[in-house]
């Protein structure tokens, strides 16, 4: 049986397999598109190379048989840079957003497709959970938030924008009023204790995610009451009631709440150092009067930290929100919470932090008005309400106004392995820019769709589609850079696929093909 190296290390395979087989073998993780075991490799996405030692040639690993005594490289840099470029390539003529333009416009990055899709299922339960994986209060901002979601959305420029903020407030109204609203499940008790100095929006939702992630948190504030500016600063557009309600759902949570308390009066920082794992600071107002004397040091807007972070520069203490940034809109109070209490979680885990980043997502950019009409048929032509603030909406308005929503965001994300491996090797979507093609969708109305903008061609549907008895099957049609796949003698995606669209949208490496969301 042959044996081979691979990045130094010796594998022997069965006759007949291939360097993709022997690297697998070795545990070794090269990236795959267009393969699929049990099925004839078609070498087209270039993102599985290898280098082969004795004569420099780069080959696709999936379609290279094993030859005893090969030596080959895969893990290096160069191998690296290769299947980036590839990558870059593939993206180059990739028409679809992995995340839509409103979770970039959104500071606190909710998954407002996935809400919006289980408000229009009338699923408020699956839709409050949804939110508060990001916004630990979505009645209060419901009502003082301005809306930069709404800005971003991409119906904005033909009949107003969907309305994100109302029907995000509509589910958390409605769970309030429930009389049993939503807790999230918080992991297995950690042993770490943080303490959050400050009770504002910031606080609050940093005590929220600190405590989804099973640390005991101890949440100070000078006042009586929990809540911050949010107490003073929208007398009209939130009532106390709501504020009290959200407050009271966090604290429920097992957090021990301390008025009354202010840090260089009733204690120190050196205090609750020594006391706690971490230490967040995030009282807004008159911080950077007090951060000099706590010694921290201090930039022109508030405390000064790492930016990404949230790390001071002093041990266990970290700072968001007001306290660095003297004055910010609520949601991006909040957003820091959720941000912060993110690096502190690595901290208190031993890792090392991630510097706060926007992920990756391929992007459509403007649309030309001669493309939006093909994108407003993804959504219902309901006009945005002439008064939304009559809130809660009735469960089936909210849902039909959920269903405005042009789907921008990619139905594949989290499960595209394009988007995987673009993310994984640092791949730039806009590298290889050039004039792309119209967005196009095919069989909208049936139970499988294809979006022809997201194809690469790996011919896996074409093969599996083969095997059916029950289907026309799938072919390529076209020449040249204008080669696509499709249906013969003009057939439905249902006639092409039959009893093999199940597998066919499994295998389908880039979310082309996808099955259509049943109500």
């Amino acid at each position: 049986m042959p044996k081979l190296t691979i990045d130094s290390r010796e594998v022997e395979v069965e006759p007949g397999e291939t360097i993709l087989d022997a690297a697998r073998k070795l545990g070794i993780h090269v990236p795959t598109l267009c393969y699929l075991k049990g099925y004839k490799a078609s070498t087209s996405c270039q993102v599985c190379l290898v280098k082969m030692v004795d004569n420099g040639r780069v080959v696709p690993s999936c379609g290279m048989p094993a030859a005893d005594g090969m030596k080959i490289e895969s893990e290096t840099a160069e191998v690296h840079a290769l299947r980036r470029t590839a990558l870059e390539l593939l993206l180059s003529d990739h028409v679809g957003d992995c995340l839509a333009p409103c979770y970039f416009a959104c500071p606190a990055h909710m998954d407002i497709p996935k809400m919006l899709r289980e408000i229009g299922d009338e699923d408020t339960a699956a839709a409050i959970a949804t939110i508060k994986e990001d916004i630990a209060l979505p009645a209060v901002l419901g009502r003082v938030c301005p809306k930069p979601c709404e800005k971003g959305c991409r119906r904005n420029s033909a009949d107003g924008p969907v309305e994100v903020c109302d029907l995000k407030r509509s589910v958390a109204d409605r769970d309030l009023a429930s009389g049993t609203p939503f807790i999230p499940e918080c992991k297995t008790d950690s042993g770490k204790r943080v303490a959050v100095v400050g009770a504002g929006p910031t606080g609050l939702a940093a005590a929220f995610h600190l405590r989804c992630e099973g640390h005991a948190v101890k949440l100070f504030e000078a006042a009586e009451k929990a809540g911050g500016r949010l107490r003073h600063e929208f007398p009209v557009d939130l009532p106390a009631e709501v504020l009290d309600g959200e407050v009271d759902v966090i604290l429920e949570m097992g957090i021990d709440f301390a008025p009354k308390t202010r840090i260089g009066e009733d204690l120190s920082l050196d205090e609750l150092k020594q006391d706690f794992d971490a230490v967040l600071v995030c009282s807004g107002g008159d911080t950077k009067d007090h951060a000099k004397d706590w010694g921290l040091k201090i930039s022109r807007r508030g405390v000064d930290i790492n930016a990404g972070t949230f790390e001071t520069g002093t041990e266990k203490v970290f700072a968001a929100g007001n306290a660095i940034r003297g004055k910010g809109l609520v949601v991006r109070s909040v957003a820091d919470g959720k941000e912060a209490a993110g690096t502190i979680n690595e901290f208190l885990q031993g890792k090392p932090i991630t510097p706060i980043a926007r992920p990756f997502s391929s992007r459509i950019g403007k649309i030309p008005e001669s493309e939006m009409p093909e994108f407003l048929a993804n959504g219902k032509p309901i006009h945005r309400l002439a008064e939304p603030e009559t809130n809660p909406f009735d469960l089936p308005v909210a849902a039909e106004h959920a269903d405005r929503c042009l789907e921008c965001g990619c139905i594949a994300h989290g499960n595209c392995s394009l988007e995987t491996y673009a993310a994984m090797y640092g791949a730039d979507p806009t590298r290889y820019h050039s004039e792309r093609r119209a967005y196009v969708k095919v069989n909208r109305s049936g139970s499988v769709v294809y979006e022809p903008g997201k194809c690469i061609n790996c011919e896996l549907c074409i093969q599996i589609a083969s095997e059916s008895q029950d289907a026309l099957g799938l072919s390529f049609v076209g020449r040249g850079f204008d080669v696509r796949v499709g249906v013969p003698f003009h057939g439905t995606m249902e006639d092409a696929l039959g009893s093999t669209a199940e597998k066919c949208i499994d295998a389908c490496p880039t979310g082309a093909l996808y099955s259509a969301r049943k109500r």
